[in-house]
């Protein structure tokens, strides 16, 4: 009798074993999309933004025609893999965020040269929107890095990573920036 008990008992717990971890990956594989959508969110909250502060900025920096133009391509440089990217791309979607950031700071820089745009309600009240929208997508980034690292660890700690193995989960990227002084959010001066 305990032969038999044994003999069922053990693959059924085997079973169990392995369906609760397969679960687990799958769980935290899910997690780590809506996570990377979190960011889709916020960095289309931000390339909606950019056309704005460039026209705003025109007006008063008509001159300034190479920074506002660096701003509008990076802008589309990173909207156009964001329309066809995954999570996959993180690495190549954080160096082209970098960039529009860069050129962000430019055009935020343009405001001490330009007394009378920071007098501008529109110009202050995108740039409080940008800040809003940096400090969103910042959490974003923190969250989906998170929920990155607990699966990728998960895909590495045993017994997990025989299952992962078995069911080829593959680990993901962070989105991580290039540079030191990307990762400083632009400076938004009042």
């Amino acid at each position: 009798m305990l032969v038999l008990l044994l003999l069922v008992g053990l693959p059924v717990l085997a079973a169990l074993v392995l369906a609760s971890l397969y679960n687990r990956l799958v769980q935290l594989r899910v997690g780590a999309a809506g996570a990377w959508s979190d960011i889709d969110v916020q960095l289309k909250r931000r390339y909606d933004l950019v056309p704005n502060l460039v026209e705003t900025v025109r007006g008063y920096a008509s001159h300034e025609s190479a920074t506002l133009t660096r701003v509008i391509e990076a802008r589309q440089a990173a909207q156009a893999a964001a329309s066809g990217s995954s999570a996959g791309d993180a690495v190549a979607r954080a160096a082209l965020e970098s960039r529009l950031n860069g050129a962000l700071g430019q055009v935020f820089a343009l405001s001490e040269a330009y007394p009378a745009l920071r007098a501008v309600e529109s110009f202050t009240a995108l740039q409080a929107s940008l800040q809003q929208v940096e400090e969103a997508l910042q959490n974003a980034r923190r969250y989906y890095n998170a929920v990155v690292r607990d699966y990728n660890m998960a895909l590495q700690q045993f017994p997990s990573n025989l299952v992962a193995a078995w069911f080829a989960f593959a680990p993901r990227a962070f989105f991580e920036l290039d540079a030191a002084q990307e990762r400083q959010a632009p400076a938004v001066r009042f």
